[in-house]
């Protein structure tokens, strides 16, 4: 049957080949479009999300603020400073803590004989590597719990600064100097792709013990505290218990937000999320738009073959063909047209994907849009647009040619 569909189509369509190429194109690129849009934002999205969360893996970051009202007595305008045992009080009051580190930061001189730099210092807990993401080489470590115990004089640091002190040396185990005091180095950060910092890039971060920082700096308020609930969902339920837990010991209004700012990047992440949904929508209608004005020239087609064949349609009809028989004739070419086209524009998109994705993404462009990602499902999708669009533009002219009169039709020149 699909043989001699495809025979008639091509002796149908012959006379008609530039509309034909123009229509398949059309097609084709609509295809295309929807499919390598989605690709190309999918990956894009997905590059974005692991550049996000290489800064802040679903965690709340706590600063301390300045009250904004008088609350029982005492005046706005106080400073709130966060203290180690604010740690304490939050472990042990919030079983929705899933990890919690204090950060203390500071700018840091570094240097190793005659090299010498500048760069951001944070002092952490253990649990600051899951939050942040960064991950050590091979052959070297995080700070762990028994540097805390031991206020030892270690630190992590970032794969630029490895680079800029050691060139092609491997650091672990050696020795550089902070702020002029000795420090082993003990483990350098993998490269990783971030989106969003503060005070510069973990690249260029050394990383210390919180016991030790605050043993060498004499300092006991912390620049914030980190914090990765249990349960993403009762992240805001946290959130407010955190008010009302330091409001208590600050005696601050807990409705006051300024009193202690909390950034909630997990609510980030799903903002972001929804942003690249409506970007994905946006691309889908655009390629489905395509695909629609692809599918007018199909029927433009179907209707030009009916009127070309109108007098062997009435004789067709003169002999006994069935209604039926001629409208599955008709449609039978329509799909054969446009989901022939479709199946080339899906093969083709996944060609094109499949050479994007030989490209390195440690560099230039292709470092933040990363590699396009085939979806089967949006392929699905864009297959029962084209099924759709190939009954829409066949039904109606194959109604019309089942609904000749063969006697009108035999008359036709």
């Amino acid at each position: 049957m699909w043989r001699s569909l495809a025979r008639q189509l091509l002796s149908d369509l012959r006379y008609q080949k530039t509309r034909v190429l123009l229509t398949v194109i059309s097609i084709i690129w609509g295809t295309m479009s929807v499919v390598l849009l989605l690709a190309f934002g999918f990956g894009l999205e997905k590059r974005m999300a692991e550049g996000q969360l290489n800064f802040a893996d679903a965690i709340v970051r706590i600063y301390g603020g300045e009250t904004s009202e008088s609350y029982r007595g005492l005046p706005m305008g106080r400073n709130i400073y966060l203290h180690m045992d604010d740690i304490e009080l939050l472990r042990e009051n919030l079983p929705l803590i899933e990890y919690i580190s204090p950060s203390f930061g500071k700018n840091l001189r570094v240097s190793r004989g005659e090299k010498r730099t500048t760069t951001y210092g944070e002092a952490v807990a253990p649990s600051f590597l899951y939050m942040r993401h960064m991950y050590p080489r091979q052959g070297g470590r995080f700070i762990n719990d028994g540097d805390i115990v031991q206020r030892r004089r270690v630190v992590f640091i970032g794969d630029e600064i490895a680079d800029e002190l050691f060139g092609n040396k491997s650091p672990v185990g050696e020795t550089i100097k902070v702020d002029d005091l000795p420090y082993t180095v003990i483990g350098v950060m993998q490269p990783k792709l971030q989106t969003s910092m503060n005070n510069g890039p973990d690249s260029r971060r050394v990383i210390m013990p919180y016991t030790t920082f605050s043993t060498v700096y004499a300092r006991n308020w912390v620049s914030n505290i980190m914090i990765r609930p249990a349960v993403k969902a009762r992240t805001k339920e946290m959130i407010k218990n955190i008010r009302y837990l330091l409001g208590s010991k600050y005696r601050f209004n807990p409705a006051d937000e300024n009193a202690v700012r909390i950034y909630d990047f997990i609510e980030m992440e799903e903002i972001a999320r929804k942003i690249f949904l409506g970007i994905n929508i946006f691309f889908g209608v655009i390629g489905a738009l395509t695909l629609i004005v692809a599918g007018v020239g199909v029927a433009n087609i179907m209707y030009v073959v009916v009127k070309e064949r109108t007098h062997e349609l009435g004789i067709r009809r003169a002999v006994g063909a069935r209604r039926g028989h001629i409208i599955s004739h008709y449609m039978g070419e329509s799909f054969m047209l446009t989901c022939g086209s479709g199946a080339l524009g899906i093969l083709f998109s996944l060609v094109i994907i499949w050479l994007v994705g030989m490209a390195p993404v440690d560099s230039g462009v292709m470092k933040y849009m990363g590699h396009p990602i085939f979806s089967w499902p949006i392929a699905v999708v864009a297959v029962t647009i084209l099924t759709v669009i190939a009954l829409l533009a066949g039904i109606f002219p194959a109604r019309q040619a089942a609904e000749v009169d063969p006697v009108e039709a035999l008359r036709y020149e």
